[in-house]
């Protein structure tokens, strides 16, 4: 029998939250300046393919219901064998912690680079860490509340700087519409997958969602606003600055920058910041305790509280090692990064799902042989 690591439970729309803040506020950071490498005035169009997301929770929903109460991890044992899928349950988690020292470094390169630009990295990264190691031992709940009442927060000051601009925005700058077909957006939309593909994260929420019938709708749902956000946000910012987009390591900030009310109201960059310390709080939670989750499960432990800041530890430390500087930090996410969440994250579910079919029709044959 399958030790209960987690007694906890969410709600539906608690999970629908923590996967729209799981995965957008870095989208909003980083992408509209490599999607516009990629698809120049096309960029607004990148998110709407969002492909790579619906085939992820395709997966992650069928696994679930072959095999109950068990997340990708596990399932792997149960699919491919017990030490074959040991293996790749480490791959997996190993791979969410090379995951989560990227996120977690994007965060202290915005926050050092932007606003403390005196205080080391380490500092700033550590003490997120810190935070979050905290949430985590509280349990799944806990991180589930804090989405929930961050999520309004989050809304209401992305709004905040998209509704102000607006006079300013200019039409022609987003013309003309796939001047060079649809390849550039779907190149675009390539280095997306990036951010959709982490929606495997629901596979570790789901066996813990209370409501298990309005959690598929919840997810879908999470995944339209996500989309929703990142064309308002590519939209506004290719409308703003035009062909200069590329040329700013992060746009969307320089949205808020620009933001002048009656003379009086002007360079609201704390409000870039609040947004993005809410969002990256609640997306490296969700992480954290995903990676946490799952390697006390792999151990066969009763609890994961006692491995959460061991593994806070070891996202600290990735956070350093994933790359010397931001500069390629950003050009490995639009390559590499792309490439490896793909492969694990995409290929490797679908790869599962397909033996746990194949599986599940045999055995059928055999029993009714």
């Amino acid at each position: 029998m399958r030790k209960m690591v987690e007694k906890g439970r969410i709600s539906a729309f608690q999970m629908g939250r923590m996967i729209y803040l799981a995965i957008t506020p870095t989208a909003i950071l980083t992408t509209p300046a490599i999607t516009f490498k990629f698809a120049k005035q096309d960029m607004w169009i990148s998110p709407i393919w969002a492909f790579c997301g619906l085939i992820t929770l395709y997966a992650v929903f069928r696994l679930h219901a072959i095999y109950p109460g068990r997340n990708i991890v596990q399932a792997c044992e149960a699919v491919i064998g017990r030490l074959p899928g040991k293996l790749l349950g480490a791959l997996f988690l190993l791979y969410y912690l090379y995951l989560i020292g990227i996120i977690l470094r994007e965060y202290g390169e915005f926050v050092v680079g932007s606003f403390l630009f005196t205080t080391p990295l380490i500092v700033v990264s550590g003490s997120m860490v810190l935070v979050c190691a905290i949430a985590v031992r509280g349990g799944v709940e806990i991180v589930g509340r804090f989405a929930e009442l961050l999520l309004p927060a989050f809304v209401t000051l992305f709004l905040f700087i998209i509704i102000p601009i607006i006079p300013d925005l200019r039409v022609p700058n987003m013309f003309p519409i796939m001047a060079n077909g649809i390849t550039p957006s779907l190149a675009g939309a390539f280095v997306l997958q990036t951010w959709f593909s982490e929606l495997i994260s629901a596979s570790f929420l789901l066996p813990l969602v209370a409501d298990q019938k309005k959690a598929k709708t919840s997810v879908l749902i999470a995944l339209l606003m996500i989309v929703l956000t990142l064309v308002v946000a590519n939209l506004a910012t290719l409308m703003l600055l035009g062909d200069i987009t590329g040329g700013y390591t992060y746009p969307f900030l320089i949205l808020a920058r620009y933001i002048n009310l009656a003379e009086f109201f002007t360079h609201l960059e704390a409000i870039f910041m609040a947004i993005w310390v809410l969002g990256a709080f609640v997306k490296i939670c969700v992480f954290f305790y995903v990676t946490v989750l799952g390697a006390a499960q792999w151990m066969n432990l009763s609890d994961y509280r006692p491995i959460v800041f061991p593994i806070g530890l070891l996202v600290t430390l990735s956070s350093m090692w994933v790359a010397p500087d931001l500069q390629k930090l950003t050009f490995s996410i639009s390559t590499s990064v792309t490439f490896s969440a793909m492969t694990m994250f995409v290929i490797v579910p679908m790869l599962l799902l397909c033996l746990a079919w194949v599986q599940k029709r045999w055995r059928g044959t055999a029993a009714k042989g």
